[in-house]
Formats: C-alpha cells, structure tokens, sequence
C-alpha cells in the first residue's frame, strides 16, 4: 500500500500500517506529489526510521538515487527495503535500461536490500523470450541470490502475455531451477515481506 508522503500523519500512518487489512508492506514511487528530491534532500529522512520501528518493508522505483538507497540501508539496517523494477527507469528501453545496474548491484552487499524484477519484458527491444535481458537478470541473480531477488509483471505496460511473464523466467532461463526458481517466483518475496505461506504451498 502507500500514502502521500506530503500528508500530516505520516508517522501515525507508518505505525499502524500493519493494523490495515491486508497490509504488509509500502510502495513508492516518485511523482507530482513525491518530487524524487525529497529521497535525497532529507525530507523523507523521519520515513526510513519509522519503518525499521514499525517492521514495514519499503519497496521504492529508486533508479535515480540507488546510492542514497545504499546509505538508509546502512544506516537502518532493520529496515527492508525493495528496489522495483530492478532499479530501470520509467520508460526505458534496450541497454540503456540498465545503466544503473551497477550501482544496482553495489546495493547486494546490504543484506536488507532486495530487488524486485518487475516488467522486464517492457523495457526490451527484441521479442519473447527477450534474449536481450537473460544477462541482466543472470547478474542481479547472482549479486542478490534468489532470497533477495523476486519476480513480478507490470502486466498492463507488458508486450507480451501473462503466461511469457511467467515463461520467461520458468522456463528460458537455464540458470534459474528448482529450489531457486520456487524462490525468485513468489516464496522469497512472501518470506521477505512476512506474508504467511498456506500449507502445502512451499514446494
């Protein structure tokens, strides 16, 4: 869920979050209302603590400020952060998608970073299986290994099917099977966020 971060309770709204059905974590993005800024210049600076306190992860479309991500990681080491999309910039394509990984990697050291793949297939240039993206993904595989690295879709902004977004990583990614793939597809993002598994579902 998320709120807007310019509002009068924010620090009430983080504390309680937990308290709201079905809530179990944050997203945010930047926009009109939340100036990429303020992620840099101290404005968010009452956010990170009051989610360590409060155990809410934090997931963020952090692309152009992944080093100041690096820094509230070191210093608010309980607090779980998500970096969506992979840390690719809003209507990015091709190689110049990822011009950040770097620095997106520089991220797995901290063991309170994760990364979200989401919507890989919208920023290729070439069609499924998106050849294009197998390297990228294979490196923040194995910077963030597959409890810190989680799979998603986007579908709306997606050129190809649910059913690609799914294949792509099941089954076009020789690198990514068994125990890692039940991982990467949707167990290590229920354990980072704390979202219970129903019985028989862990494979």
């Amino acid at each position: 869920g998320w709120f807007y971060l310019d509002g009068p309770n924010g620090r009430d709204l983080v504390a309680q979050w937990k308290e709201r059905t079905g809530m179990l974590g944050l997203r945010f993005y930047t926009n009109e209302r939340h100036p990429q800024s303020w992620f840099t210049d101290g404005t968010l600076d009452w956010l990170w603590p009051a989610a360590e306190r409060a155990q809410v992860p934090v997931s963020l479309g952090a692309a152009m400020f992944l080093p100041t991500l690096g820094k509230i990681a070191e210093r608010d080491p309980g607090l779980k952060l998500i970096v969506d999309h992979m840390g690719v910039p809003r209507a990015s394509k091709g190689e110049a998608a990822y011009r950040f990984q770097p620095e997106l990697l520089a991220l797995a050291k901290y063991p309170n970073v994760a990364v979200k793949a989401t919507g890989q297939a919208g920023y290729a240039e070439d069609e499924y299986p998106f050849r294009s993206l197998h390297p990228h993904l294979h490196r923040c595989f194995d910077a963030f290994r597959p409890e810190r690295m989680f799979w998603g879709t986007d579908i709306t902004r997606m050129p190809c099917s649910w059913r690609q977004c799914v294949t792509l990583f099941t089954e076009e990614l020789p690198w990514l099977k068994g125990r890692d793939l039940d991982l990467v597809m949707g167990e290590a993002l229920c354990n980072w966020i704390g979202w219970p598994l129903a019985a028989g579902a862990r494979s």
